[in-house]
C-alpha cells in the first residue's frame, strides 16, 4: 500500500508509506541539540525498527543523508508488526515557515490511517541548571489522564508551542487526536546526547518499551571530554595566537 498526502501551496510534503500503521506515532525532528531526532534513531536501532515509509519535501532545500555510501530519505518512518509504535526520524531541518505544512502532512496521514495517537521527543535551548536536566510534558488532558497518571514526569511551566509541536497539538486539543510534546532542556551548540537519553528514559517509562539509554549517556560522556579538551587546547594556544616576530 502507498499512500500521497500533499499540503500547502509553499512547501509541499509527501507521505509514502507501504504497511498499515499502528495506533501510536513516536517523532523526532532535527532542532537544535538534536536531543529528540537522536533519541527517536535509538528507538529505531534499539527496537530492531524496519523502515515503512518515508516524507519527501518539495519546494524546500532538502537534504539526502547517507552512511557507508547509501542514501537514504531524510523523514523516514519505522515500526514492526508486534509493536503498537510508528517511530518518525526527521533529519531535514524545516524552517519555521514550512513546520506547519510538514505538520499538517502528518497529521492528514495520521488521520486518515486510524493513528489516534502523537508523541514528539523535543529538546528545548533555554538556561537551565543540573536541577533542571529532566524530562517535561505538555499535553491534551486525554493523553496525560491516559498515560501519564503515576508516570514521575512533570508538566512544563506556562510558555506555548510553535512550529511542528505547536500544529500537532492545536490538533489535538481540538479532535481526537491525544497528543503531547515530551521536552527537556537542551545545550544548542552541539548535539545534546544527555538531553537525548533523557527523552529515551521517559518514552521508555511511559510505553514500556525495554530499551536501554546508557549507550547515549557513553556517547555524552564521550561530547562533553572532547569539548572539555578543546577547551583547554584554546586556552592553552590563546596567548600565543597573534605571537608572530612579522608583525613586530
Amino acid at each position: 500500500m502507498a499512500e500521497t498526502i500533499r499540503t500547502s501551496p509553499d512547501a509541499t510534503f509527501d507521505v509514502v508509506h507501504d504497511a498499515e500503521p499502528p495506533e501510536t506515532l513516536l517523532a523526532g525532528f532535527a532542532e537544535f541539540g538534536m536531543a529528540g531526532l537522536t533519541a527517536a534513531d535509538s528507538l529505531v536501532d534499539q527496537l530492531d525498527l524496519e523502515q515503512t515509509g518515508h516524507i519527501t519535501a518539495d519546494r524546500l532545500p532538502a537534504i539526502t543523508p547517507f552512511s557507508d555510501g547509501v542514501a537514504r530519505h531524510h523523514t523516514r518512518l519505522f515500526s514492526r508488526p508486534d509493536l503498537d509504535i510508528t517511530v518518525l526520524v526527521g533529519e531535514l531541518f524545516v524552517p519555521l515557515p514550512a513546520a506547519a505544512a510538514l505538520a499538517e502532512s502528518v497529521l492528514e496521514w495520521t488521520e486518515s490511517n486510524g493513528v489516534t495517537e502523537t508523541t514528539v521527543l523535543s529538546g528545548v535551548p533555554m538556561a537551565h541548571g543540573p536541577g533542571e536536566h529532566r524530562s517535561f510534558y505538555v499535553a491534551t488532558e486525554a493523553y496525560r489522564e491516559r498515560r501519564l497518571d503515576g508516570i514521575d514526569v512533570q508538566p512544563m511551566g506556562n510558555g506555548f508551542l510553535d512550529g511542528i509541536n505547536g500544529t500537532l497539538m492545536a490538533r489535538g486539543i481540538d479532535s481526537p487526536l491525544d497528543a503531547c510534546v515530551l521536552t527537556t532542556p537542551v545545550h544548542p551548540l552541539a548535539p545534546d546526547a544527555e538531553a537525548a537519553a533523557r527523552l529515551l528514559e521517559t518514552a521508555d517509562t511511559i510505553y514500556d518499551l525495554g530499551v536501554d539509554a546508557g549507550p547515549l549517556r557513553s556517547f555524552a560522556e564521550e561530547v562533553r571530554q572532547h569539548y572539555e579538551s578543546l577547551a583547554e587546547h584554546v586556552e592553552s594556544t590563546d596567548d600565543h595566537r597573534y605571537d608572530d616576530q612579522m608583525f613586530r
